[in-house]
């Protein structure tokens, strides 16, 4: 047993720590080692969940003839994407120079300076498909290194500097916000690219990968997308009633799969993953589909939430059924069949902006729906990441793993991920400590020159090594580090929090806003932004001693901004804080009263749920 990742606090790593290969984790520790012995380096990036990285680790590094070579020739580097982002898109981009197909696994050589010289993905034990076995690939990188040194320095070089350009460029400096009519246009072209036959987005390939992107469904359920484009907006509605439907969800336990390997929603790559689920909570909930979004509340809160408070990662497409590994065979049983079986185990790694997604639709669809058990595992989990993944002076760490915080550095998307999940738990809760360990975490992004930077620095050995990930705003299967930032920001000063709030939000739309409009299925979560500021906000604050009274559940159903309800204390509380929507709310008389505030104006207070117009 390997005890440098059998004390990980990634479960793929120690999932790893069984392997003959002599893996470190990521950290100067491993360069030095090359560096000493003149060998490179192979960096080998996966996930828990990721079904191909286990197949590799069975083929290739339980192999001992295999893992021999490597001990002999490399040293290994074993990294888990969720808990090292940076290092993983790092790394994926120099892959690019060398791979058309990215993905994970992905294998990754470099000098002991950490400069990548070759990249490729999954190898096969065999040569296979037109790849060349893994041995063959490692025979052929040790023979370059010995006969072709300067060849691979030049090529390395190269590497790194075209990286460097990629992150000089940055997001192109600042920019006029889009109007209406432009988030309208891209909302269109966007709903253009629908699958008319299956729902969401894709062509007419059978064959082709279906991913929900979340990211897109909720830029077209945008307020101003739904009143400038409401026929772009309905694609959003028609997606998610498609995959509801298919064989991408669960009908047992409620969540969604990762994606489809059919155009027709069919045949999922089984694993099930925090990031989609909640937001598609959140896409169910503006859908108006309480049943999906109850399954998918019950999938995070039964299957995913630690016992530390914390959801879990995801929750992997394997399981043993009968001695053996079968992908999938667990979730194609019914409920009284699976109760029979072990369940494919759960990534507890509890990713702190992730975290934070889950927190916040938990929170907001807990307190639309009533349920009052959504808010307090919200409420739970908050408290465990802000306990367990916050070091002494207040900068997040990435994950922790059974209340052990990781070394990792937490990433610009982590810092605004849990923000807004903060704000959106202090709007269910009443609870103003949130919104304010909210702002904390924002205002620790922002530099004073206003541009936007990770507390205390990225990766500390990518930095030295000058090796760095893009600066990007697009999503991939979650909303990026400027586009959380930008919503956390404005949801801020949507609380009365301040012009500066506002003011931060605009600077980083306004900065991405032309590759966002240029290319909206990749800049879903910036451009959702876009379109909030492009409105005026609504915002319904209840005051009143009964969170769940009569005029409180009508104010619930509204479509508003922001919908909260707070009891008189809480509401001279945000008040004191410094969230000047709250200043004046009161009781009136002692009876529940709603504050309706809607195009930079509010309207006189109503006690009659009547009187409140959704």
């Amino acid at each position: 047993m390997n005890p440098r990742l059998a004390e990980s606090t990634s479960p793929y790593l120690r999932a790893h720590a069984g392997n003959p290969v002599s893996w470190f984790p990521w950290g100067e520790e491993a360069f030095a080692e090359a560096r000493a012995r003149d060998v490179p380096v192979m960096v080998s990036i996966g996930y828990s969940t990721c079904h191909w990285c286990h197949v590799m680790a069975r083929e290739s590094f339980d192999d001992p003839t295999a893992a021999a070579e490597v001990n002999a020739g490399f040293v290994a580097v074993k990294v888990d994407r969720e808990e090292h982002p940076e290092v993983d898109a790092a790394y994926m981009a120099a892959a690019g120079a060398f791979t058309a197909n990215l993905g994970w696994p992905l294998t990754v050589f470099a000098t002991p300076e950490g400069r990548p010289f070759f990249a490729g993905t999954y190898f096969p034990p065999q040569p296979r498909g037109g790849m060349p076995a893994f041995r063959q690939v490692l025979a052929a990188v040790r023979e370059a290194w010995a006969e072709r040194r300067d060849q691979i320095d030049g090529t390395a070089d190269a590497v790194v500097s075209a990286l460097a350009e990629v992150r000089a460029d940055g997001g192109g400096g600042a920019s006029a916000l889009p109007s209406i009519e432009q988030l309208a246009d891209a909302a269109r072209v966007l709903a253009s690219r629908e699958d008319r036959e299956f729902g969401g987005f894709g062509g007419a390939d059978p064959n082709a990968p279906k991913f929900p992107v979340a990211t897109a469904l909720r830029f077209l359920q945008a307020r101003a997308v739904r009143e400038a484009a409401a026929e772009a907006s309905a694609v959003a509605d028609r997606a998610l009633a498609a995959m509801a439907a298919s064989p991408l969800r669960d009908r047992v336990e409620g969540g969604f799969f990762r994606y489809a390997t059919r155009r027709d929603w069919s045949v999922p790559h089984y694993e099930r993953m925090l990031t989609d689920n909640a937001q598609l909570l959140d896409v169910a909930l503006d859908a108006g589909d309480d049943g999906t979004a109850r399954g998918v509340a019950g999938f995070l809160l039964d299957v995913l939430q630690q016992p530390s408070g914390g959801f879990g990662a995801a929750q992997d497409s394997e399981s043993w059924i009968d001695g053996a590994r079968s992908e999938g065979g667990y979730y194609a049983r019914d409920a009284a069949a699976r109760s029979d079986l072990e369940p494919p185990s759960v990534d507890g790694k509890v990713v702190s902006g992730w975290n934070g997604l889950a927190i916040g639709a938990l929170a907001r669809a807990g307190a639309r729906l009533g349920e009052l058990r959504w808010i307090e595992a919200a409420r739970w989990a908050a408290d465990a990441v802000l306990e367990t993944n916050t070091t002494a002076d207040g900068r997040l760490v990435r994950a922790s793993l059974d209340e052990i915080p990781s070394r990792a550095s937490a990433t610009l998307a982590d810092y605004g991920q849990l923000a807004g999940g903060l704000v959106r738990l202090a709007l269910a809760t009443g609870d103003v400590a949130y919104a304010v360990r909210a702002r904390a975490l924002v205002a620790a992004c922002v530099t004073p020159a206003g541009s936007l930077a990770v507390p205390g620095g990225g990766d500390p050995v990518l930095a030295a090594q000058g090796v760095g990930a893009p600066d990007a705003a697009s999503d991939g299967d979650e909303p990026s580090g400027p586009a959380a930032l930008a919503d956390a920001a404005l949801s801020l000063w949507v609380l009365g929090a301040g012009d500066e709030w506002r003011e931060t939000a605009e600077r980083v739309v306004g900065a991405y806003a032309p590759a966002g409009l240029g290319q909206p299925l990749a800049y879903g979560a910036l451009l959702r932004t876009a379109a909030s500021l492009a409105v005026a906000p609504r915002q319904v604050v209840v005051v009143s001693e009964e969170p769940t009274g009569p005029l409180a559940t009508a104010a619930r159903r509204i479509p508003a901004d922001v919908v909260t309800v707070v009891a008189p204390g809480q509401a001279g509380a945000f008040a004191l804080a410094g969230f000047s929507l709250f200043e004046g709310k009161v009781a009136q008389g002692g009876v529940a009263t709603a504050y309706d505030c809607r195009d930079f104006a509010c309207r006189l207070p109503v006690t009659n749920p009547a009187d409140l117009s959704g």
